[in-house]
């Protein structure tokens, strides 16, 4: 990646990745947006996120991607869109509260921010923001309050996997919202507790990459919503927190990261042994 960073976010439309955001190694926050390209296996450089940041999170929604809060100076509710026909970003309706480390997820045109912190308090909230009238509204609670966490939606389900708890400790904890019913369940714990994890869903699985437990991770593993269980897979060659994933096509991207800010590696299930 041109900026090595972390704490950064990231989304995918029309098969090319957007990174955007994050920290550099002087811990320098970045306002960078770059394109990845797998065609090619290259990056272009974008219009400059307006408002720049780490500890945000991201979500695609009509071929324009939103970035939610995050630490700029101070934590912040700012949302901002990217359309890449573009290259041009906007200014949207801001989340109720402002907080740093949440998740993001996109379920039928609506983006879900789940957990997150402001220095005080960690949260357990949900907050969905529809593109189509820049309006947020609050959901059912998480049952699990924390930061630092990672989602992926499946079938409609959204899977919030990991993070610190409201004592700052790790957890392997799981548990799946509803947006229909609005309720969330509990499912199998991962194996590995951690946090500052990202996760990316392939072919009807979500995989767990990365993250800090008081040590670097390299560790992948992936959870079937279909038999409720988890599966060790091929540890990730860099081991690194703080990343950003995403997916096109059947290959899971690591992005970026603690201590490896600039690399990007890709799994492809499909080929997995």
């Amino acid at each position: 990646m041109p900026t090595a960073r972390e704490y950064l976010a990231a989304g995918v439309i029309n098969g090319i990745l957007y990174a955007v955001g994050g920290q550099g190694k002087s811990g320098t926050d970045t306002w960078s947006t770059e394109a990845y390209h797998p065609t090619t296996d290259s990056w272009t450089t974008k219009a400059r996120i307006p408002t720049k940041r780490f500890l945000l999170a991201a979500g695609v929604v009509n071929g324009k991607l939103y970035a939610v809060g995050g630490i700029s100076h101070s934590f912040c509710n700012t949302v901002e869109a990217y359309d890449p026909s573009s290259n041009t970003w906007t200014t949207k309706a801001p989340m109720p509260t402002a907080l740093a480390a949440p998740a993001a997820g996109v379920i039928n045109g609506i983006l879900y921010a789940v957990g997150g912190y402001d220095g005080t308090q960690i949260f357990n909230t949900v907050v969905a923001y529809d593109p189509a009238t820049d309006t947020w509204t609050t959901k059912a609670p998480m049952p699990t309050a924390r930061f630092g966490l990672a989602v992926g939606v499946i079938n409609g389900i959204l899977y919030a996997v990991g993070g610190g708890n409201a004592n700052s400790v790790d957890v392997n904890t799981v548990e799946a919202y509803d947006p229909v019913t609005d309720t969330w369940t509990t499912k199998a714990p991962m194996p590995t507790a951690r946090r500052y994890l990202a996760a990316g869903v392939v072919d009807g699985k979500l995989y767990a990459v990365g993250g800090f437990n008081g040590h670097i991770l390299n560790t992948l593993e992936a959870y079937d919503p279909a038999t409720d269980a988890w599966t060790t897979e091929p540890s990730m060659p860099t081991a690194r927190y703080g990343l950003a994933t995403s997916v096109v096509g059947s290959r899971l991207f690591a992005i970026g990261g603690h201590y490896f800010r600039h690399k990007v590696e890709a799994f492809n299930p499909r080929k997995s042994p």
